[in-house]
């Protein structure tokens, strides 16, 4: 594998967060670390009266967006990190953190525009999504992958894209140029693209 990727399918996501809670049980992450989140993405713009008196709502919609560390081709991460903890794997393309060298200075966290990183306040070290790298060399899915009911989640090579699939251009996800995620997703009909502001994420607290 050149470079690991998501693939993701937003017409079959029905938002379960089953590939957060599996991540979660797996690295045994307590209730308020996790490393992915799932965004409710939503739209409302209130009702109008017609000329007939009737109520007619407005723009309406709503999606999900499973993320989790999208192990770009240039990695906010690695170009942070003052000690090299931060890596990218030359073989597979993952980016991953060596607890060994961090030293919890927290710039990943900053630098990551899609809040990948995060500084486990026990150990003062970076952690984060590595790809579950030993289940797939031991030849399994990650963990997300294999979890999700809806088969909304594969993985593979970024060179080998889906029929469909898009480069993260969706919001709530931010603009792509800097990083260059590897993450590919088939968008819902109703899926607004990267950098939109008409919509908002209605679950907050819980993808902080």
């Amino acid at each position: 594998m050149a470079q690991f990727a998501f693939f993701f399918d937003g017409t079959r996501c029905n938002g379960c967060k089953t590939c957060v809670m599996s991540c979660k049980d797996l690295h045994d992450l307590p209730a308020e670390r996790s490393f992915g989140r799932v965004y409710e993405y939503e739209k409302t713009s209130g009702w109008t009266v017609d000329e007939n008196g009737f109520n007619i709502p407005g723009e309406i919609y709503g999606y999900f967006v499973s993320l989790s560390c999208n192990h770009c081709d240039s990695p906010a991460c690695v170009a942070a990190c003052p000690t090299g903890a931060c890596m990218k794997d030359e073989e597979s393309g993952v980016v991953s953190i060596d607890e060994e060298i961090c030293i919890g200075s927290g710039e990943c966290v900053t630098a990551c525009p899609y809040f990948a990183p995060s500084l486990n306040e026990e150990t003062n070290k970076g952690e984060k999504c590595d790809g579950c790298a030993a289940r797939v060399a031991e030849g399994m899915a990650p963990m997300c992958v294999e979890a999700c009911p809806q088969r909304a989640l594969t993985f593979g090579d970024a060179s080998e894209v889906p029929e469909g699939f898009e480069r993260a251009n969706i919001a709530p996800l931010p603009g792509m140029d800097g990083t260059m995620p590897n993450l590919y997703i088939k968008a819902s009909k109703s899926a607004a693209k990267a950098g939109d502001t008409a919509g908002h994420v209605a679950n907050l607290p819980e993808t902080m």
